[in-house]
This record gives C-alpha cells, sequence and structure tokens, in this order.
C-alpha cells in the first residue's frame, strides 16, 4: 500500500522548474527520505506510477518527463549511498516494472562494538546531549553499552570526558560560520570586569580546553586575533550573509593561542583496580611502593586540581585517591553531589550549562 500521501497544498504548489528545491517544493532530502520509507515498507513493489501518487515530493514534479528525471536521479543517489534499491519485474500480462529495497541486504548487522569503538561513539554523543536530544541519545547509549564491555567501556573515555562538555546555543551558528568563513558578532561578557561589549570575529577555529569551549578567531575591532570563550557569549550570535567573506591563516596555532593553564605542578597517589583507568595509565609516573588490596599503585602529575577530580571522580569506584588529601576531598564531593541527585536535579544542571560551571576556571 503506498505510503505517505501527497499533500494536495505541496501539488499545487509546484513550479514548471526541473524538481529542485524551491521555497515552495518539497526539499530534495526530505523527498528522499520518504521514498525509503515508502519502499521499505511496501509489501511488493511499487511502480512508478503507485510512486508519483504516493510518495511526498513527487507531486512537485510538473509533468510526467519532469518526474522521470527527478526519480532517477534519487535512485541513483540512493544507490551511491550504499541503499540496496532493486527492479522487481511486474510478471503475468503486466510489462509495468516496480521497485522495492531489499530488507535483508539494507538491515543493520549485529552491533559488536570494542571498549575503544563504544567509548567513542560516547565521546561523541556527549556533543549532543542537550535538552532538545537528551532523552534519545540517552536511550541509544544504553542499547549500545548493552552490546559493549560495561564498566571497561567507559575507561576508554573518563578521562576525556571533563574536556567535552555542552558547548551552548553559540556553538552551531559559530560552527557554520567557521566552516563557510563568514563573518560573526555577538555580545562577549568581560572575564575580568563582567561588561557586555560587541564583538565582530573572524572565526578561524572552534576548540575545547578545560571544561569548555573556545572560539579563536581575528577580532576586527582590535585588529589583532583573541580568543572567546562560548560560554561567555550572550544572546544569539549573528552571522553574515557572504560566504568566503575572509581567509584563515595558513597555520593557526590553536594551542598557542589558547595557551596551557598556569599552575603549581603536584603528583597524586592513586589506588587503581588492575586493568582500569588507562588514560591515568598512561600518563603515570614510576610509583614509589606497590599497591594493596588487589589494586596497583599510579602516581599522576598534574597541575588543575579540578580537571583531575573531575577525571577521577569519572571512574567512579575504580579509582581511590590516596594523595594529596584536597585532591582526595575534591573527588569526594563531586561524588556525594552525584549520589544525591535525583532526575529533576539532573534537569536542573542541564539548564544551567557551562555558565555555572564558568567560576572554576577563572
Amino acid at each position: 500500500m503506498p505510503a505517505n500521501p501527497v499533500d494536495p497544498a505541496a501539488r499545487a504548489a509546484a513550479t514548471p522548474a526541473d524538481p529542485a528545491p524551491s521555497s515552495r517544493g518539497t526539499p530534495p532530502a526530505e523527498r528522499l527520505l520518504n521514498l525509503v520509507i515508502a519502499l521499505v515498507n511496501t509489501s511488493a513493489s511499487m511502480t512508478k506510477q503507485q510512486v508519483r501518487a504516493g510518495v511526498a515530493g513527487y507531486g512537485d514534479a510538473p509533468s510526467t518527463e519532469a518526474f522521470e528525471r527527478m526519480f532517477e536521479r534519487d535512485k541513483d543517489t540512493l544507490r551511491a549511498l550504499g541503499i540496496p534499491i532493486v527492479t522487481v519485474d511486474g510478471g503475468g500480462h503486466s510489462d509495468e516494472v516496480g521497485y522495492r529495497i531489499d530488507n535483508d541486504a539494507y538491515a543493520l548487522g549485529v552491533v559488536d562494538l570494542t571498549p575503544a569503538e563504544l567509548g567513542v561513539v560516547a565521546l561523541a554523543a556527549q556533543l549532543w546531549s542537550d535538552k532538545t536530544l537528551r532523552t534519545d541519545m540517552s536511550r541509544a547509549m544504553t542499547k549500545l553499552r548493552a552490546a559493549g564491555a560495561g564498566e571497561v567501556a567507559a575507561d576508554a573515555v573518563a578521562g576525556l570526558a571533563p574536556r567535552v562538555r555542552a558547548a551552548g546555543d553559540a556553538y552551531v551558528p559559530l560552527l557554520e560560520a567557521v566552516s563557510e568563513r563568514r563573518d560573526v558578532s555577538f555580545r562577549y561578557r568581560a572575564a575580568s570586569t563582567g561588561q557586555e561589549l560587541m564583538r565582530h570575529v573572524e572565526p578561524w577555529r572552534i576548540a575545547a580546553r578545560g571544561s569548555g569551549w573556545y572560539l579563536v578567531g581575528f577580532d576586527r575591532a582590535r585588529g589583532a586575533a583573541r580568543v572567546f570563550r562560548l560560554s561567555r557569549i550572550a544572546g544569539k550570535v549573528r552571522v553574515g550573509s557572504r560566504p568566503g567573506a575572509f581567509d584563515v591563516p595558513e597555520a593557526v596555532d590553536v594551542d598557542a593561542m589558547l595557551g596551557e593553564r598556569v599552575g603549581v605542578l603536584q603528583r597524586a597517589r592513586l589506588a587503581v583496580v588492575a586493568e582500569r583507568a588507562q588514560a591515568l595509565r598512561a600518563r603515570a609516573v614510576p610509583a614509589r611502593g606497590d599497591g594493596t588490596d588487589g589494586r596497583d599503585l599510579l602516581e599522576v602529575e598534574f597541575r588543575s586540581l579540578s580537571a583531575l577530580a573531575d577525571e577521577v571522580a569519572g571512574y567512579g569506584p575504580a579509582v581511590v585517591v590516596l594523595e594529596p588529601p584536597h585532591l582526595r576531598a575534591d573527588v569526594l564531593r563531586r561524588l556525594e553531589a552525584a549520589a544525591a541527585l535525583d532526575d529533576d536535579d539532573l534537569d536542573d544542571l542541564d539548564d544551567l550549562g557551562d555558565g555555572a560551571r564558568e567560576g572554576t576556571d577563572g
């Protein structure tokens, strides 16, 4: 049975142009998705006439010839994407062929992720774990973890998790501006005075450091390269209308511009469950003494107390801080606060976003 009946309003809005997207027609991506849904769900196959009459978007074609071009182009596009559209002989007295998607060939195989692969997926998911997508991302990650390696899989990114937090509403428009080389303007709150001033910037790069996201670019008013913390951008980012409005220098040293956090070098002594906390093990220096209670003794150098406390807390009971006492206290505070949270508290924290954590970065 044909899926997605054609919207009469969309048919009436069709123009004599070739079925390229217009302000009144169905976008090509939406039309392709409609076709995939229809061909996956058809009981046998769909003829061209059924596609034109029953799949939203093809009613935009002003003539039979335009529909033929549209349909042939869409089939080629989907096949190039790896979607197996097969041709079905009408059989009997019918000379008309039909089309369907080979569900056996199209179905996703058994998901078998290694701990490292699952960790990378989990880390990427954090970029889209805002309030809008949080529920979908949570469900997806729950299913993937069921196919992974449990707690060991979480270790793959536990050390990175504190460095990748919600970037806020400014991230998406700035990323698009960086990609298309469009200038941007926004109100920015100075860290020293709290005063909000308008900035007009040529965006070069977006990078994460510590617990925050930063924009690296050229400040036109100051005539020099500058770094802006995304959590200090107030209101909406205005993106210029002209792509290619500026050239990005060939060698942009993001690390040099962001700089390293300056602090006194300290050393932490940690008791770690065997084969856990690989990110900490990779940075460990030779330790004094032997482990106890079946745990390995690690010594890790650090400059930022809050960053290491975030990282260690992410491993839960797998890592115990032996020294220094102030690091142990910071980790315990985080674990106690996490244990006391309920679902409403988590929602409130998501609403606060980076702004609530900004004070820890100075």
